[in-house]
């Protein structure tokens, strides 16, 4: 059975102090919910302090981003040797935001994708299409495209110590969530596209939904027989309302 996994992009926000009182918050309450992995991803300049706090704790942390590169001339990066020096354990990689607003093209996730297993951390692999292309009856194409750069460059077997996270771009930050229906149904593809190069190891990869993920909708999402867990944003803030999400897949 798959473990569910609930994981906190903070995305650019916070401050030491308030990652402090947040990290504090989250760990008051994780043991009500150890049936579920925590993971939390803060901007790059706190993943010092989230180490110092989580150490030794069963949560989990990593970053929002990394360069496919591993060392050299590239100004504003960070590789994947400086990110396991905080020890983190995962990295998102094609995240909506980085492709539609820092032009990522889906061979360059790739890239990243690969670079982030080279150095030993776990990518977890955005994938999902915009409200145009959803209108459009083009979800499964732009899906499918997007896992196809990725299998191509690194094969079914990368996927074993991997994560998918499904984000419908119409459905971040705008408070409008996919209905578990919806979700269900692309998670589901997803599994399919997986299972058509290796059965066994597409029913063991976790699949996270990430569109708007609260903790009033979490029950109902989590409860999806495809859907393993949540790629958290603007809730994962609020230490409350993060837990309630993970409390909803236990």
């Amino acid at each position: 059975m798959r473990r569910k996994l609930v994981a906190g992009n903070w995305k650019m926000n916070g401050s030491a102090d308030s990652s402090r009182e947040l990290l504090q918050g989250i760990l008051g309450g994780a043991a009500e919910v150890a049936a579920v992995e925590l993971a939390v991803f803060p901007p790059f300049v706190y993943l010092g302090l989230v180490e110092q706090a989580l150490s030794g704790t069963a949560i989990v942390w990593g970053t929002q981003n990394l360069s496919e590169h591993a060392s050299g001339a590239h100004t504003g990066e960070v590789a994947g040797p400086m990110l396991k020096d905080f020890h983190c354990t995962y990295v998102i990689v094609g995240h909506s935001e980085r492709r539609t607003l820092y032009g990522e093209s889906d061979e360059v996730v790739a890239r990243k994708y690969a670079a982030a297993r080279k150095f030993g951390l776990k990518p977890i692999l955005c994938v999902g299409e915009t409200l145009e292309e959803r209108e459009q009856e083009v979800t499964e194409a732009v899906v499918e495209r997007q896992l196809k750069a990725v299998l191509d460059l690194e094969g079914i077997a990368s996927f074993a110590d991997a994560v998918i996270a499904y984000e419908p771009v119409w459905a971040i930050g705008t408070g409008r969530t996919a209905t578990p229906e919806q979700a269900q149904e692309v998670h589901a593809f997803i599994r399919a596209r997986l299972a058509a190069h290796d059965a066994a190891l597409a029913n063991q990869v976790r699949i996270l939904y990430g569109g708007s993920v609260k903790g009033s909708n979490a029950a109902e999402l989590l409860v999806m027989p495809d859907i393993d867990g949540g790629l958290v944003g603007g809730a994962s803030l609020d230490a409350k309302d993060f837990l309630a999400i993970a409390k909803a897949g236990c």
